[in-house]
């Protein structure tokens, strides 16, 4: 494959990523935009490893296993939480809904 070709397919595989994780066209959007969508996609990231070592730790029988599991488990849950940290700070909207509905008692759909 030539110089051309490999450049040419290395432009195509970077696009198809930047596409994968947007609806708009990347290049559009702002640094500020795509940050957003970074931090995002981290979060949907970090919780859905939650939930695969979650499960993990539930069947699996050998303790020691089970606590490798857990601590794994634990880790995605500080990175969410640090994510959802920067999006607190950052992202217009989520100071205001944290503060509405964290650290709260009682029925949290009467919070509105």
């Amino acid at each position: 494959m030539g110089e051309t070709q490999q450049d040419l397919r290395k432009i195509l595989i970077q696009k198809f990523e930047v596409m994968s994780n947007y609806h708009e066209p990347a290049e559009e959007l702002s640094q500020e935009a795509r940050n957003f969508s970074r931090a995002l996609n981290s979060l949907k990231e970090e919780v859905e490893a939650v939930d695969w070592y979650h499960q993990r730790v539930d069947l699996t029988e050998d303790e020691s296993l089970k606590k490798i599991m857990a601590h794994n488990r634990d880790e995605e849950i500080e990175h969410a939480c640090m994510t959802i940290e920067w999006l607190r700070r950052n992202m217009p909207g989520w100071d205001d809904e944290l503060r509405t509905y964290l650290f709260t008692e009682g029925d949290v759909t009467e919070l509105e």
